[in-house]
């Protein structure tokens, strides 16, 4: 089969399209042909040796997947040949075909793509754990995105919006801005124009905001914790800019603040049972309109570098996308 490897530690351009064999499945594990791989940021990341674990060398990167269930490992019951399904892989998923615990594959619903469901495990789940599980939001309080146009952003402003929250949309350009309108977004801010906290104070009348999502990091991190209210949550999503914030700890004690870490993947293997039922109504919310997936770019398997490269440059309206098949 064909896949995308590192060989060794370095840039996205670095990848290499190879022939190699087909993965061995385990007791309980699922092998699925990949139709499709969504790209997200830790691909950055493993590739380069820096995300929080590594895999052998040589290794395919790709953390969620979609495609046909080809074959069932001894203690699987819950899936069969022909299934359409979706995984969170880790890395693997720039591959033909790729071996995941059943723990990690879900049936795809109705009506989705495979261009879709692969973009959208990571993105809404990590949303959905940090919105509902972590941060509690509530109907009524005011949800601040920043880094709005990717992938995670644009999931997180549309669950904020169908769990009533007035939602700030926050990115470096007007035409991301646009995109989060689409997506529902009550309120825009350019945060490459001005001072983000000064901004915010403004939009909430002085009160500031009762969450905020923050994918990004960097300086923008302690600006919107100076910006919220009385006992807010800030949510540690991830580093996109490549910068991870040093705040100090007495903004948290003069808000009463919370500043809350969010990671899906150890989530999602700890309480399965938790994570299947945020699907359920994620899966529901799709159906009834409330997510509309923005798939912006798909690049082919031989160009997944550069696809990996777009996303770290923070090129991408929404999610970007390798098809395999």
């Amino acid at each position: 089969m064909k896949a995308l490897l590192c060989n060794a530690y370095g840039p996205a351009s670095s990848l290499v399209l190879a022939d190699i064999m087909a993965p061995e499945i385990k007791p309980g594990e699922v092998l699925l042909n990949v139709h499709a791989a969504g790209v997200n940021f830790p691909d950055s990341l493993i590739i380069e040796g820096k995300y929080q674990f590594q895999p052998p060398l040589p290794f395919a990167p790709g953390g969620e997947v979609a495609g046909i269930v080809a074959a069932v490992g001894e203690q699987v019951r819950n899936f069969k040949p022909g299934d359409r399904a979706m995984a969170l892989t880790g890395w693997g998923g720039f591959a033909e075909q790729v071996a995941v615990s059943a723990q990690q594959v879900i049936p795809m619903p109705a009506g989705m793509d495979f261009n879709t469901a692969a973009g959208f495990g990571m993105a809404y789940g990590t949303a959905m754990h940090a919105l509902k599980q972590r941060a509690n939001l509530q109907p009524g309080e005011t949800l601040l995105v920043l880094g709005a146009a990717g992938g995670t952003g644009l999931a997180a402003v549309e669950i904020g919006k169908a769990m009533g929250a007035r939602v700030i949309a926050a990115a470096s350009s007007e035409e991301k801005l646009e995109v989060a309108k689409v997506a529902g977004a009550d309120a825009l801010i350019n945060y490459s124009k001005g001072n983000l906290r000064d901004t915010l104070k403004a939009q909430t009348n002085g009160q500031g905001v009762d969450v905020v999502f923050d994918p990004v990091g960097g300086e923008l991190f302690e600006q919107a914790l100076r910006a919220m209210a009385w006992n807010g949550r800030l949510l540690v999503v991830g580093f996109a800019s490549g910068q991870i914030p040093q705040v100090p700890a007495n903004l948290a004690l003069l808000k009463g603040a919370a500043i809350i870490g969010v990671f899906w993947g150890s989530f999602a293997q700890r309480q399965a049972q938790d994570n299947a039922v945020n699907f359920q109504q994620l899966f529901a919310w799709h159906a009834q309109g409330k997510l509309q997936p923005r798939v912006s770019q798909i690049f082919p398997l031989a160009q997944g570098g550069l696809a990996i490269d777009t996303l770290a440059r923070r090129k991408a309206l929404g999610k970007v996308v390798v098809k395999v098949r």
